[in-house]
């Protein structure tokens, strides 16, 4: 049996649907992941563009990355919620955020590129305070 995949943006009015496995599960820490996630990071599952049907209005930006290939990333226009990449230097596939998945459920990320550009705090330390859910806190005046 083939395994699929559904996801959606923050509102909802953009959703997708995959068929089969991921190419690759990429954690990215390039200069543009970071100014797109505005974390350290982004995680992408990487499918071929016939595997994925996306439904909704998206907007598009596109600009041309430091080998030189186009890469367009496209957005979910009513919430901005990122929906896929693409770049002209793998035309027939497109990466979709793996944290619009409904259920990322046997997905994990597999390499880590652009590693030369993480940054310092993009990592956590065990002695830093973990909730469950968001804490009873309110900062002081």
């Amino acid at each position: 049996m083939e395994k699929s995949f559904s996801g959606k943006c923050l509102c909802g009015e953009v959703s997708f649907e995959v068929n089969g496995k991921p190419v690759v599960v990429a954690q990215c820490h390039c200069e543009e992941c970071r100014r797109l996630s505005g974390a350290g990071h982004t995680i992408g599952a990487m499918f071929p563009v016939s595997a994925v049907s996306v439904n909704g209005e998206l907007g598009k930006f596109k600009y041309v990355s430091s080998k030189g290939s186009e890469v367009t990333k496209a957005f979910c226009v009513s919430c901005g919620s990122p929906v896929f990449g693409t770049n002209s230097n793998s035309p027939d596939f497109m990466t979709l955020p793996l944290g619009s998945f409904d259920d990322a459920a046997g997905l994990a990320v597999e390499v880590v590129i652009f590693q030369r550009d993480k940054q310092h705090w993009d990592e956590l330390s065990m002695d830093v305070m973990s909730f469950d859910t968001q804490p009873n806190w309110k900062p002081d005046n």
